[in-house]
């Protein structure tokens, strides 16, 4: 449960019967304005009583507010705040501002939701609901200080609201206070044994402590109880807590070492529809990691029937420093990893390219990078001027790897390009075809973020980069820079809190601004990776204060041509080499 609805007495007015053709308000009152009612069966009702034209005012707004329910249940967010918009402009009121909050909310535009709940406050009485609803848009935003501040006074107006307890938990174990987590979470479930949610946010802090038993048994218990009976409030987005359960049993079984009931979770959680951001990001990474085990489960079939090692493509492969035990760790120890700090890291840089620009540095930056992670104790996955397919080798394998790993970093060298708002790495086998679907000749970095998503893990992903489209005529016309084309370029992540990463952070580097060139350099490296190599090994250095460094130093080495930007969730202090 992310939010609660609040039911004020303007939507209890009686609707009164008026003269009309058909239906009258009178009929039609009952199946609009009951909890209850069927999402369709509600918005049909209400339109109809609309459409009558017989009420106006603070009335109508009770309609409007009912019809913004009815779609909230089917999870239509745009109608949401459009109905609840008019309810507000017709009479104001606390309950009509929480709604059209959480739609916001859910949407992931937190900033719109906040001043929502504000408004809900100010023209008050101060409700309980209002402060539960605001703490999750603090929380979404990563200020899990403010958020547990709404919680505490959630609390205190209703010292029985399983939701704010449950909610509070999760904002102390996103600050790393897994004891104060599992507090609140127990009390949470203690206040309401019924509910699954509680159970499901105790699965991830058992994972986290490197528990497995207790947080597969928490989450199958989940799954009962969602499946026992509707969610507790309309509020609750449909098939958002199965979606959620199935997922976390999947990440603890696959911790486990049980690849088999994972997939049948993950495939379980792909069955759920999904209307949340929450929802959303546990399907996506559902979806990635049932790929990524099917993909292990046909690889022993690839490899028998690969051909003589003098016949295979001289495409490079990719190296990893990863030493033989971390390969061979047997499955109980690997669901330990997390909790234990194992740190990983993914490095590829594509140069040689055949058919558009080649660029002579990503070679030496990914060797650069690669030697300084490794001095700092992770374990590499390494690869150069790698196609299509040795590209989704690669991330597949080091993604199994992640999955049991407490840092993650990706640093990708080469070319990237932004299509419809999504970012995208290019193999160096790339071509450009007309009339052929160029994305699929690419590699979709939302799926390696969907792959990483975790609640027990800090990621850590730098892209040295373009920020171009290559879908104009002048294809590889941009010279000696990390670009196809000059012009738009890689898509900033509208919001790193939308469901994805809450308990760990999620920090993504690019190293220039939006619709910049990332320059590849005069010398044997890129002036964005030679600044990275020079800092990324510092003993004791934060990793934020870090790229600040990195900024003032690219800057200053460009004369201002070139200003590298990040987007962080991050939760607290992330040092990738120690203190």
């Amino acid at each position: 449960m992310r939010r609660l609805l609040l039911i004020p007495a303007l939507v209890a007015i009686v609707l009164w019967a008026a003269p009309c053709l058909g239906q009258s308000p009178s009929q039609l009152g009952p199946l609009c304005t009951t909890e209850t009612t069927p999402a369709d069966q509600m918005i049909a009702a209400c339109s109809k009583i609309i459409a009558l034209k017989v009420f106006s005012g603070e009335k109508l707004a009770t309609i409007y507010f009912w019809r913004a329910v009815g779609w909230n249940k089917k999870g239509n967010y745009p109608q949401v705040i459009a109905d609840a918009t008019e309810a507000i402009r017709l009479k104001p009121s606390v309950a009509i501002y929480n709604l059209r909050g959480s739609a916001y909310y859910d949407k992931g535009e937190y900033d719109i939701a906040i001043a929502d709940f504000d408004d809900a406050l100010r023209i008050g009485p101060p409700s309980g609901i209002i402060f539960h609803n605001r703490g999750n848009a603090w929380r979404a935003k990563g200020d899990f200080t403010r958020a547990i501040a709404d919680y505490d006074a959630a609390i205190k107006a209703d010292p029985k609201s399983a939701f704010s307890y449950q909610n509070r938990g999760i904002s102390k174990q996103a600050l790393g206070e897994l004891d104060g987590a599992l507090t609140d979470t127990n009390e949470a479930i203690r206040i309401d044994p019924s509910l699954p949610q509680p159970l499901i946010n105790r699965a991830v802090i058992w994972r986290a402590k490197g528990d497995i038993d207790r947080a597969i048994s928490d989450a199958t218990e989940a799954i009962r109880l969602a499946k026992a009976k509707a969610p507790a409030n309309i509020m609750t987005p449909p098939g958002s807590v199965l979606i959620s359960a199935y997922t976390q049993r999947g990440l603890a079984h696959e911790a486990r070492g049980d690849a088999e009931h994972a997939k049948q979770d993950y495939a379980a959680a792909l069955e759920g529809r999904a209307s949340d951001a929450g929802s959303k990001s546990n399907q996506a990474t559902a979806m990635v990691r049932l790929a990524l085990l099917k993909e292990a489960d046909a690889a022993p079939r690839k490899a028998a029937a690969a051909p003589p090692a003098a016949e295979a493509s001289p495409s490079p492969k990719p190296a990893t420093s990863a030493p033989a035990a971390a390969t061979a760790t047997p499955p109980a120890a690997r669901a330990q990893a997390a909790a234990t700090g194992r740190r990983v890291a993914l490095v590829i840089g594509n140069g040689s390219y055949a058919h558009v620009t080649a660029l002579p540095n990503p070679t030496n930056d990914a060797r650069a990078i690669a030697k300084n992670l490794r001095d700092i104790g992770f374990a590499v996955t390494e690869g150069i001027n790698l196609d299509r397919n040795d590209m989704q080798t690669t991330i597949h394998e080091f993604l199994r790897e992640a999955a049991q790993s407490q840092i993650a970093v990706v640093y990708y060298a080469g070319h990237g390009v932004q299509i419809d708002g999504r970012n995208y790495l290019v193999p160096v086998d790339i071509e450009f075809k007309a009339g052929g679907r160029i994305t699929d000749a690419m590699v979709d970095m939302d799926t390696i973020l969907a792959g990483l998503d975790d609640q027990i893990r800090t990621n850590i992903v730098i892209l040295d980069a373009c920020r171009n489209n290559p879908m104009g005529p002048q294809v590889a016309t941009a010279g000696p820079s990390r670009g196809i084309e000059a012009g738009s370029g890689l898509a900033a992540p509208a919001s790193l809190g939308a469901g994805s990463t809450l308990g760990a952070g999620t920090l993504i580097a690019f190293a220039t601004a939006p619709g910049k060139v990332a320059l590849d350099g005069e010398g044997a490296n890129s002036p964005f990776s030679a600044a990275l190599s020079r800092h990324i090994g510092t003993p004791g250095l934060e990793v934020q204060q870090m790229l600040t460094r990195v900024r003032a130093e690219v800057v200053a080495a460009t004369r201002g041509k070139q200003v590298p930007w990040s987007n962080s969730s991050l939760l607290g202090e992330v040092y990738l080499a120690e203190k």
